[in-house]
C-alpha cells in the first residue's frame, strides 16, 4: 500500500521511469546507497556514460538527487529519493498507448529483476551459512479466492512484512542481512494465463524511454 515511503508513479514520471538500466540503478541506489555514476557502471557492467545519461533522467523525474554529505567538486554522488516505486493500475488503461507500453515494461522489467534475483540466490546460496539457508524460501501456493479475500490476503501480507520493520537493526549490524520478499498474487485462468482484471495500487520497489538514451 502507497505510502510516504513510497514514490507514486504519473503519466510522465512512469514514462521516465520505464528504462530497464534505469530501474536497475535506481534498485541498486535503494538496496546498497548512494554512489557516483562510475562505481553504478562498474557494478552493473555498463559504462560511465551510459549511467551519468540515466541518472540525470531519473533526477529530472524525482528519483535519485545529490547526496549533500557526499558530493565534491570533482565527484557526484547520487542517492534514491523515495525507498520504493508505487503504481497505479488505472496507468494500464491509460488513454496514451505510449503510457500503456510503459506501464507494461515496467512491470516486466520488476517481474525480471524478481527472477534475476532469485536465480542469483540459487547459484549463491551455497556460500551463506545453514542458518540462513533454512532461514530462505522458495515456496508457491494455489488458493480459491473470491477477489475481496485476496485484497483481504494482500493486505494482511503486506501489515505483517510491515511489522518486521520495527525495530529494524541499523545497516551492517552483526548476524544481519538485506532479506528480499517477493509478493506474487494474481487470479489464473485454467489455462495459467493471468486475469486482465484490474487490481489495486502495487508497490515496487521498479516501455520504451520516453526520451532514447545514449548507448544504453
Amino acid at each position: 500500500m502507497p505510502d510516504g515511503r513510497y514514490q507514486p508513479l504519473d503519466p510522465r514520471s512512469l514514462q521516465g521511469l520505464a528504462h530497464p538500466l534505469r530501474m536497475r540503478l535506481l534498485t541498486a541506489l535503494r538496496q546498497d546507497g548512494p554512489a557516483t555514476a562510475s562505481r553504478l557502471a562498474a557494478r552493473l557492467g555498463e559504462t560511465t556514460g551510459a549511467t551519468s545519461y540515466h541518472l540525470r533522467r531519473l533526477a529530472a523525474h524525482g528519483f535519485v538527487v545529490d547526496d549533500p554529505e557526499r558530493g565534491t567538486g570533482r565527484e557526484r554522488w547520487w542517492q534514491a529519493s523515495a525507498e520504493g516505486t508505487s503504481i497505479d493500475d488505472t496507468l494500464l488503461g491509460d488513454p496514451d498507448p505510449a503510457v500503456r507500453g510503459a506501464a507494461d515494461l515496467f512491470l516486466q522489467e520488476v517481474a525480471s529483476q524478481h527472477a534475476r534475483e532469485v536465480a542469483g540466490w540459487l547459484a549463491s546460496s551455497h556460500g551463506w551459512s545453514e542458518e540462513w539457508r533454512h532461514g530462505a524460501d522458495l515456496s508457491d501456493f494455489t488458493l480459491r479466492l473470491t477477489p475481496a479475500r485476496a485484497r483481504r490476503l494482500k493486505d494482511e501480507l503486506h501489515a505483517l512484512i510491515e511489522s518486521y520493520r520495527e525495530p529494524e537493526p541499523a545497516p551492517g549490524a552483526e548476524g544481519t542481512a538485506q532479506v528480499r520478499l517477493h509478493l506474487h498474487a494474481f487470479p489464473r485462468t485454467p489455462e495459467g494465463s493471468p486475469s486482465a482484471a484490474g487490481s489495486p495500487p502495487r508497490t515496487a520497489g521498479n516501455s520504451p524511454s520516453a526520451d532514447p538514451p545514449p548507448g544504453g
